[in-house]
């Protein structure tokens, strides 16, 4: 399955129409609305999502997700964050400053960093500053949309990228825009090569950020271009897939259980299939065992030793009956072979009184 999680949702229908249905022929097969919000978050009481329902019909093969992409000038504290997801399938942050970059990675709960690869940092990525961030399951993604689409003057990017990001707000956390498309694409790969070598490779999600199909590649000329970046085929696949997944899981499993661990999908109805006390079991081993209450199961090297045991016995009570004697001890030895211990010979069973 591929994954495209950063599909900015907009009220010009048409476009998102296109979009979508390009996106479903390219194969990918779970789209994330993204809805970007800046500034402080409401004080009290519920947030309501932002993402419309979609007047058009979606494409059947697609599984639509919504999302949240909020820009960190004054982070909120977790609390706040923790009711804004529960209005998306995914909580994404945005950071603008090395400052806000640090906290996202430390302290806030998130499913992903998102970060603007179009700007010049100030400042270089740092494994340090990323090992917390891994080790609490979070996820970093970077977006193709500057390398597909000319970037315009106002800040923005047509057809690509959150256009409510203008030059002001970009200053204040110390980035410096680009001027023009080719900065921009000279940007995003340096920058996407210092964020691969600071993650090692590891936790790295590719989404397109694109508001166009113009913009939007298939899944594996991503992984061509992750291979650009210095990333390689095998990661550049987990990119578009096993590592998008792992956020959807993630972001499931905070909004649904307590504290990512405890789950609740089914409760209050018995069990139909008995106790389950074989479930699991390998069949070769309650086979040989006999669960079932039948007929006891016996290997083959089991049946050659009786089998042996048996001839052994005729032999010794041939021997004894052209002798005249008892001849006993063979025909009890078999016996006790075949697990049968009230086998006696028939010339030492007892005589009926004359």
């Amino acid at each position: 399955m591929f994954y495209d999680l950063n599909v900015p949702w907009t009220p010009n229908t048409a476009e998102l129409q296109r979009t979508l249905e390009f996106l479903a022929e390219l194969d990918y097969n779970t789209i994330a609305l993204n809805h970007f919000t800046s500034g402080r978050l409401p004080g009290t009481g519920p947030i309501p999502s932002a993402i419309l329902p979609l007047p058009f019909t979606p494409p059947p093969r697609l599984k639509l997700l919504t999302r949240v992409t909020l820009l960190l000038t004054d982070p909120p504290p977790n609390s706040r964050l923790a009711q804004l997801s529960q209005s998306y399938d995914i909580l994404a942050l945005r950071p603008i400053s090395e400052k806000t970059l640090q906290q996202a990675c430390s302290n806030l709960e998130c499913d992903l960093v998102s970060l603007d690869l179009s700007v010049r940092y100030p400042f270089h990525f740092r494994h340090k500053q990323f090992s917390a961030a891994l080790a609490r399951g979070v996820k970093f993604e970077i977006c193709y949309a500057p390398c597909t689409i000319p970037t315009t003057t106002s800040g923005g990017r047509d057809g690509g990228g959150d256009v409510s990001l203008d030059k002001t707000v970009l200053t204040q956390g110390g980035l410096v825009p680009a001027a023009d498309a080719a900065t921009a694409r000279r940007n995003l790969i340096s920058n996407a090569t210092g964020l691969i070598r600071a993650l090692r490779g590891k936790g790295v999600v590719v989404s397109s950020e694109a508001r166009r199909a113009l913009g939007v590649r298939g899944p594996w000329d991503v992984v061509n271009l992750c291979s650009v970046w210095g990333l390689g085929q095998e990661k550049g696949r987990e990119a578009v897939g096993r590592e998008a997944r792992a956020v959807v899981v993630q972001a499931g499993m905070r909004r649904r259980g307590w504290r990512g661990v405890v789950e609740v999908v089914e409760g209050g109805n018995a069990r139909e299939d008995g106790d389950g006390e074989n479930k699991g079991e390998k069949r070769k081993a309650a086979e040989m065992r006999g669960g079932d209450g039948g007929e006891e199961k016996v290997s083959k090297n089991e049946l050659k030793r009786r089998k042996k045991a048996m001839a052994k016995a005729e032999a010794a009570r041939g021997k004894d009956k052209d002798k005249g004697g008892g001849g006993t001890k063979g025909v009890e030895q078999a016996a006790t072979v075949n697990g049968d211990s009230s086998a006696q010979p028939a010339d030492t069973q007892s005589k009926p009184a004359g």
